[in-house]
């Protein structure tokens, strides 16, 4: 992408923001206005980094005391095994069968629900829930959405293979309906979800992705074929493999791009995905695209997400992950507003978007620029608040990964500091208006 001094054209803009990087560089750009009390709609005070730094430190000790190793990483795993274990005895049931998977087909089987489960994972509103028969429980949110979609998985929703219904492919994706997924997900009036098209979308076109893209996905077109590619990407290490994070990042941002909604932003005829105008960035941007910040939040999630199960069930070794990011979604966000690091400016957001007047909550789309602007700079408070976490803990960043903090203290510590809150709802300090694919 080089262009030795010239400005890039808009093509090649399209591509650098579909990077990794980006998602850094572009984000500091907005932390760096506000640092000179320069962004629209926040304003941002330093000094409190070190109250939510202690906020999780808190978090941390309570629940991992001082075995800091014993932390896992943030990922779609967790959600899956809400209440009880649920991924590793189905990798058991998979190994009791007379003809067992290899190790490889597992970690296929895996790639598929942790893929699909994820999809399915933006936000689902503070009134639904998902009652799991087999052990009475109930569960809500992004947990109740885990543990609904591997039983989707577990009944073959996703898979057009009768033999075999633990898969997911582009056929079976195909016959997915709205009021099929509602059904699955136990979504009633009175248990209603926010976002049901948008995520039935997201399968359905993910069926079109799966069949456009054989590179990654195979000729069988299932998400778990981007082993293979991976595979092909990966250099041998002794007994096992090293991969590059970039191999899966963008094999998953190139593969995926057609199932986002068409109504994301275009740059150069590229479809986007997850990248939206910041029009704080507008009176410093000097070429198209200038003004443009990535996030990627769902494919960030995916990410980490697939990671997981390729390391632990084939043992291959991720390079460069420092590279990701946090997540700018609304609890990592919210802990940061709730805990005094952003503050709305003074009647900055028109009274149309407050739904209920009692209320000091606003609903905004995902597109307002008080979104981008929240999201952006959550992105770059988490690698400031991890080092914060890091430094009062004594740990090295290789001692407390990024996807360790995420898991153990800033996505737990903003649904915390929420039901302390708005102990009602439990809901975020800034309401978005959900269709199924943002946060």
């Amino acid at each position: 992408m080089m262009n030795f001094g010239q400005p890039l054209t808009a093509e090649q803009t399209a591509a650098y923001l579909r990077t990794l990087p980006a998602i850094r560089e572009r984000c500091g750009r907005v932390h760096a206005l506000a640092q000179q009390n320069k962004l629209e709609y926040f304003t941002y005070d330093p000094d409190r980094e070190a109250d939510v730094a202690a906020f999780c430190v808190d978090i941390i000790k309570r629940d991992f005391g001082t075995n800091y190793a014993s932390i896992p990483p943030h990922g779609r795993w967790r959600h899956l095994d809400a209440g009880r274990p649920r991924v590793e005895p189905l990798i058991a049931q998979w190994k009791a069968i007379s003809n067992p998977p290899d190790q490889k087909e597992i970690t296929k089987r895996l790639v598929d629900l942790f893929l699909v489960s994820v999809l399915l994972d933006a936000g689902a509103g503070n009134v639904w829930s998902y009652r799991e028969a087999a052990s009475g429980q109930s569960f809500a949110r992004s947990e109740g959405l885990g543990v609904a979609s591997i039983k989707m998985f577990e009944d073959g929703f996703f898979s057009s293979d009768v033999s075999n219904p633990h898969r997911v492919d582009a056929e079976g994706l195909s016959k997915i309906t709205a009021e099929r997924t509602a059904v699955a997900m136990q979504v009633t009036e009175s248990n209603p979800m926010v976002g049901i098209e948008g995520r039935t979308s997201l399968l359905i076109n993910l069926s079109k992705a799966l069949r456009a893209s054989p590179k990654y996905f195979g000729v069988a077109a299932r998400p778990g074929n981007l082993v293979d590619f991976l595979e092909l990407e990966s250099k041998p290490d002794g007994a096992t493999r090293r991969v590059h994070i970039f191999a899966l990042w963008t094999a998953l941002i190139e593969g995926l791009a057609s199932i986002w909604p068409a109504t994301r932003t275009n740059l150069g005829g590229v479809p986007l995905g997850d990248v939206w105008p910041c029009s704080a960035l507008r009176t410093t941007a000097s070429t198209e695209g200038d003004e443009l910040v990535p996030f990627h939040k769902l494919t960030g999630w995916i990410t980490y997400s697939l990671i997981e199960p390729i390391a632990k069930v084939l043992g291959w070794r991720f390079e460069g992950i420092e590279y990701m990011t946090g997540l700018p979604e609304y609890r990592n966000g919210g802990l940061l507003v709730d805990l005094g690091v952003l503050t709305l400016r003074p009647a900055v957001i028109p009274s149309s978007f407050y739904p209920d007047p009692a209320s000091e909550i606003p609903t905004l789309p995902p597109s307002h620029p008080a979104i981008v602007e929240w999201r952006a700079m959550t992105i770059i408070e988490l690698d400031r608040i991890a080092d914060a976490i890091r430094e009062k803990l004594g740990l090295t960043a290789e001692e407390l990964t990024l996807a360790q903090v995420l898991e153990s203290a800033t996505w737990k510590g903003g649904r915390e500091i929420a039901k302390q809150k708005r102990p009602a709802t439990g809901g975020p300090p800034i309401d978005i208006e959900s269709d199924g694919t943002v946060f």
